[in-house]
């Protein structure tokens, strides 16, 4: 992911992804900055979201699990979501791809949302489920990269069914594992 990210350093419009979405460049005024405000502070997320399950940091340093899950949740709040729920109504591969990252923002957005009410009322267990689910989406951004590797190797697809496929396998997998995990601490 960092390689990824790193392309983006300059801001510049015509870099890597940028390529095919000149269209929404140009004529969509706000398109731009929502994406650079998506892969910004995404890219946040992940570190910050790996810091809150080490148990070490939780129970050593209870207020640097405080900080970092504030930047993970503002990260994903304030920023991350909301801009990629904007961007998802662009995607690439028509509605079938638009309504899984509309769908994505959505519930990342949500157990995001849930996970620090819950650590506002003292619902730890609570709380510790709705990360584990809001952090499997975070992890989402990886999972479909992953997917169009491995599809591409094996399948060969055309590029907008790759799309289209990859747009819903980058995060309900994640999820129906987050669920597993939950299911399992019971």
């Amino acid at each position: 992911m960092a390689e990824i990210i790193w392309q983006y350093r300059n801001f510049e419009l015509d870099t890597s992804f940028l390529q095919i979405k000149q269209t929404e460049i140009t004529e969509i005024f706000w398109y731009r900055f929502m994406f650079y405000a998506h892969v910004t502070f995404a890219i946040l997320a992940l570190p910050a979201g790996f810091t809150q399950f080490n148990t070490t940091i939780l129970r050593t340093y209870p207020r640097l699990h405080s900080a970092f899950g504030y930047l993970y949740a503002g990260a994903i709040l304030i920023v991350a979501a909301p801009s990629g729920f904007l961007i998802a109504m662009q995607a690439n591969g028509g509605p079938v791809a638009q309504i899984a990252f509309t769908l994505l923002a959505i519930f990342w957005f949500y157990v995001t949302l849930q996970a620090v009410l819950k650590a506002k009322t003292g619902d730890f267990k609570a709380h510790k489920n709705f990360m584990i689910r809001s952090f499997a989406l975070t992890c989402s951004a990886l999972t479909l990269r992953y997917w169009k590797l491995v599809l591409v190797y094996f399948f060969h697809p055309y590029p907008m069914d790759l799309y289209q496929l990859v747009a819903w396998l980058g995060w309900i997998p994640n999820l129906l594992i987050a669920e597993w995990i939950i299911n399992r601490n019971k």
